[in-house]
């Protein structure tokens, strides 16, 4: 007898969803509570379980469609099904992918494809980390810059005897892919340009001279990491910084509802965390009450759980503030936009040595880093907005502050 797999309950306020990958084929063999597909939502993506053991049936839907809560997907055959291939015995048959091909039998989703063939790499020589060995971005992106895929493709031409590749033509490859938007980029993208057309968007600059932290994160570290199992980073400064800021300045921390202005007494911080899928904002509740091994060990169990794809809805609602700290990438200034209701988010940048004029007249090279205030001036007017920084660069540059709260 079949049984139906529907689409689960996504979360308040959310009906509905797109499928955004098959994780089984038909008849393959799959266990209770194991996941058969993933769905994409506004904000997160969804695994979808079988509800029993047996073999995948047939599909009800197509990657890209879009479902309601309730739907049904496919179905679960009574029966034992094809187990999977071993990964490490390939058929002798496969034919070599092609730098501009990819492997049929091995699922990507929509992303990592697009990656794959941007790079020309063969997907079956990469190891997964994704649910069950699947690949992901960053499995593709560290295997293309540690440069493993070049020696493997020559070796092989070499052992078949192929001649080297001709010359590209003098006018280049002219390649397209046209890829749908994901649910989530598609959310993103409105609710920045709704940013955009609503809030009076201003952002306002200073710089922070790092080397008290990094002094103080040396020092500690080892000793902070035995205590407490996790990393002392940079975030855990910041956020505990942003929190007395947000307590000196509150309409930084404040939201406009209609005609009236929302307070809050607590700080509930949103940090931008990199997914497979893009950007995400988990929020780390009641920061101001945590200690920075809290929020550190918040902090690290959000980017795991980001990578594996297994973050929720209650881990995206809400926030009061948001920390983007595009410095881990490299930036050296942006502008942020808000994310809405909020009314202002701070981006951190990379540390880079800098000239100082020390108070003395001494020029000394210092480890320095711009910080950006975007804000909505509806709510916070300048006054505000440089107050703020100045408490956050402050507490930075004298860690100290943050314990007897100045």
């Amino acid at each position: 007898m079949a049984i139906e797999v529907k689409v689960p309950v996504l979360g308040e306020s959310i009906t509905e969803a797109t499928l955004g990958e098959w994780l089984k084929q038909p008849g393959d063999a799959v266990a209770a509570d194991e996941p058969i597909a993933s769905l994409e939502t506004d904000k997160v993506a969804l695994e979808v379980p079988a509800p029993q053991a047996g073999v995948m049936g047939a599909y009800q839907v197509e990657v890209g469609d879009t479902v309601e809560v309730g739907a049904v997907i496919a179905t679960i055959e009574a029966g034992s099904g094809a187990a999977p291939a071993a990964k490490s015995a390939p058929a002798p048959a496969k034919a070599e992918a092609k730098p501009d091909e990819t492997d049929a039998s091995i699922t990507l989703s929509p992303s990592v494809r697009r990656l794959v063939l941007e790079h020309g790499v063969d997907p079956s020589q990469i190891s997964g980390t994704g649910k069950d060995g699947r690949l992901t971005k960053a499995d593709v992106e560290q295997y293309v810059k540690s440069g493993a895929q070049q020696a493997p493709l020559a070796e092989k031409g070499e052992a078949k005897g192929a001649q080297a590749p001709s010359a590209p033509s003098s006018a280049g490859n002219r390649n397209e892919e046209r890829v749908r938007m994901t649910r989530l980029r598609q959310t993103v993208a409105r609710r920045l340009k709704e940013a955009q057309d609503t809030a009076a968007l201003l952002t306002t600059f200073n710089d922070v001279d790092m080397t008290a932290v990094i002094e103080t994160r040396s020092k500690y570290k080892d000793l902070f990491a035995k205590k407490h199992g996790v990393k002392l980073g940079f975030m855990g400064f910041f956020v505990k910084a942003a929190c007395m800021a947000l307590k000196d300045v509150p309409s930084v921390n404040a939201q406009i509802d209609g005609e009236e202005i929302v307070y809050h007494d607590y700080a509930d911080i949103s940090v931008a965390v990199s997914a497979p899928t893009g950007l995400v904002v988990p929020v780390i509740r009641n920061a101001e009450a945590m200690s920075f091994a809290d929020v550190e060990n918040t902090i690290g169990d959000f980017g795991k759980r980001a990578k594996d794809g297994t973050l929720t809805m209650d881990d995206m609602k809400g926030g009061t503030f948001t920390i983007s700290n595009g410095g881990v990438f490299g930036s050296l200034m942006s502008t942020p936009i808000i994310n809405p209701p909020q009314s202002a988010v701070l981006g951190l940048h990379r540390i880079d040595q800098r000239p100082v004029v020390m108070p003395d007249g001494s020029i000394e090279a210092r480890p320095m880093m711009y910080m950006a205030l975007s804000y909505d001036h509806r709510l916070i007017d300048g006054r505000e907005a440089v107050t703020f920084l100045v408490r956050i660069k402050e507490a930075i540059e004298d860690p100290a502050r943050l314990l007897i709260d100045l």
